[in-house]
C-alpha cells in the first residue's frame, strides 16, 4: 500500500508537483495555456512543477474527480517524476482528496487550499493575519482533518508544513473542535472590530474627498499604476497577490484638484468564498469609491477570462453591499467603472487594444509604468471630470471669517473676480457641481447664487 506523503517531510522551497485538473463542459480556463495561472500560483508557493495531467468529462467522478484510469496515471505519472504533491486546479471534496491521496500516495492540494496558503506567506499586516487565519480555519482546517488522520495539529507561521499549511495562526491549533469554534468566534469578532472601523473611515473620506478605486485581476499591474499615479509606498512585484492590503494616497489632479486613490487586493477565478468573506472590508474599499479604475492586464491572452472573472466579483460583492445598506437605511449607488487597457507596451502591435475598444468603447489604453504616455492624460481628464462635476459660473458669497472655504474655492475653480465687503466676500467663479457639494458637507459658510 502507498504510503501517505505527511506535511510535516516536505521542504516548502523544494516539492516537486504534479499539475491536474478535469476539463468539464463549463470549465472556464486559458485555452492557450491551461495550466498557465495554477501553474503560476503553485510556483508562489515553493512548488517546483514537474508534470501536468488533464481529462475531459461531462461531470466530475463521485469519488476521485478524475476517472479511476486516470488517477492511476497520475500515481504512475508522479513516480516517474518523483514527485511528491498533486494540485488540483479544482475544489475538491474531503473524501475526493483522501481517495486520491490513498491511491497515489502523495499529498493532494485543491485549487482554495494553495491560494489560502498563497494569501498566508503574502500576510504582513495584523489585519490581514486575521482575515488569512480565520479563512484557513473555516475552510482549511475542517478539510485537513477529514483527509489526514495523522495529522493531529496545524503547522503556522509559515513553518515547516509544506504548501497548504503555512498561516499566521497559532503554531499549535489543538482538533477539539470546542476550542476550533472559540477560536473562530474571537477571531470573527476582532476582524469584525477592524472592519467596522475601516468602514466608517472609508465613509467619512467619501464625504470630504472625490475617492477613485484601482481593481482587476491579480498581478495586472494595479500597484505599479497605483505607484506611478501616487507618491506611492504600495508594494509592486510581478507575482500573484503581491498586495493583500488596501493603501490610499493623495492623486494630484493638478490646478488645486486632488482626489483620493485606493490600491485593492487583487481578484482570481474561483476565489475561495470563505477568504472573499474574511478579505470582505478590504474589498468593500472599492465599494464606496466614486469610479472604479479596473485594471486588465491587455497582454495577458487570458484577459477575457480575467475581466469576466473581476466584474462577476465585483457585483456578487456590489449586490451584498446594496443589501446590507438599504438594511441599514442608508442610500448607495454603485460606483461608475472605467476599464483601463493596461501593459500596451508589451503588445507587438495595437490589434488586441482595437479589439479591446470595440467591446468596450470608452476604455483607456495605458502603459502603467510610464505616466508621459498618453493615455495617463485622458485618465486624468476623465477622472477629473468626474470629480468635478458639472462646471457653472456661480456667485459665492462667504464669511471673511471662514478662510478655509474661501482658501478651498481659490485653489479649486477659476476665480473670476471679487466683490469685497465689510465682513464676506462674493467670489465670482467656474466651479463643479461636486466640490460644491464636498464644501457643503464639510460645514462651508456660504451662499451660491447664479
Amino acid at each position: 500500500m502507498p504510503v501517505k506523503q505527511e506535511r510535516t517531510e516536505i521542504e516548502v522551497q523544494s516539492e516537486r508537483t504534479v499539475l491536474a485538473a478535469v476539463r468539464l463542459p463549463e470549465s472556464r480556463y486559458d485555452k492557450s495555456d491551461p495550466f498557465g495561472e495554477l501553474r503560476s500560483l503553485a510556483e508562489q508557493a515553493g512548488a517546483i512543477v514537474v508534470g501536468e495531467l488533464t481529462q475531459a468529462l461531462d461531470r466530475p467522478v463521485a469519488g476521485t474527480f478524475m476517472g479511476s484510469g486516470k488517477v492511476q496515471e497520475l500515481k504512475n505519472l508522479c513516480e516517474a517524476l518523483d514527485a511528491k504533491t498533486i494540485i488540483f486546479d479544482h475544489d475538491l471534496a474531503p473524501k475526493q482528496i483522501a481517495n486520491i491521496e490513498e491511491i497515489t500516495g502523495r499529498k493532494v492540494i485543491d485549487r482554495s487550499e494553495l491560494i489560502l496558503d498563497i494569501f498566508a506567506s503574502r500576510a504582513t499586516t495584523h489585519e490581514a493575519k486575521l482575515q488569512v487565519e480565520l479563512a484557513q480555519l473555516e475552510y482549511t482546517y475542517p478539510r485537513l482533518r477529514a483527509m489526514w488522520d495523522h495529522l493531529e495539529r496545524i503547522v503556522g507561521r509559515g513553518g515547516i508544513g509544506g504548501i497548504g499549511t503555512r498561516g499566521p495562526g497559532e503554531q499549535q491549533l489543538e482538533i477539539d473542535r470546542r476550542l476550533v469554534q472559540a477560536k473562530r468566534v474571537d477571531l470573527q469578532r476582532e476582524l469584525a472590530t477592524i472592519q467596522d472601523r475601516k468602514r466608517r473611515e472609508v465613509r467619512e473620506r467619501k464625504v470630504d474627498f472625490f475617492t477613485v478605486g484601482l481593481v482587476g485581476y491579480t498581478n495586472a499591474g494595479k500597484s505599479t499604476l497605483f505607484n506611478t499615479l501616487t507618491a506611492g509606498g504600495a508594494y509592486a512585484d510581478d507575482r500573484p497577490f503581491a498586495t493583500l492590503i488596501s493603501r490610499t494616497r493623495n492623486w494630484d489632479m493638478g490646478g488645486g484638484l486632488s482626489v483620493m486613490l485606493s490600491d485593492t487586493v487583487g481578484f482570481v477565478r474561483d476565489l475561495p468564498t470563505n477568504l472573499i468573506a474574511s478579505f470582505r472590508a478590504t474589498l468593500e474599499e472599492a465599494t464606496h469609491a466614486d469610479v472604479l479604475l479596473i485594471v486588465l492586464d491587455v497582454s495577458d491572452p487570458a484577459a477575457e477570462l480575467q475581466f469576466h472573472t473581476v466584474n462577476e466579483t465585483l457585483d456578487g460583492i456590489f449586490k451584498e453591499v446594496a443589501e446590507r445598506e438599504a438594511k441599514e437605511g442608508i442610500s448607495w449607488t454603485p460606483p461608475r467603472r472605467v476599464l483601463l487597457l493596461n501593459k500596451i507596451d508589451r503588445l507587438k502591435d495595437n490589434r488586441e487594444v482595437l479589439i479591446w475598444k470595440g467591446k468596450v468603447p470608452d476604455a483607456i489604453a495605458i502603459s502603467g509604468r510610464d505616466l508621459s504616455h498618453p493615455g495617463h492624460a485622458e485618465l486624468r481628464d476623465r477622472v477629473r471630470a468626474a470629480a468635478q462635476g458639472t462646471i457653472e459660473e456661480l456667485s459665492i458669497t462667504v464669511p471673511l471669517s471662514d478662510s478655509k472655504t474661501i482658501h478651498t474655492i481659490e485653489n479649486r475653480s477659476q476665480v473670476l473676480s471679487r466683490d469685497y465687503s465689510t465682513d464676506s466676500v462674493t467670489l465670482r467663479a467656474r466651479i463643479g457641481s461636486r466640490q460644491l457639494d464636498q464644501l457643503r458637507s464639510a460645514g462651508a459658510r456660504m451662499a451660491v447664487h447664479k
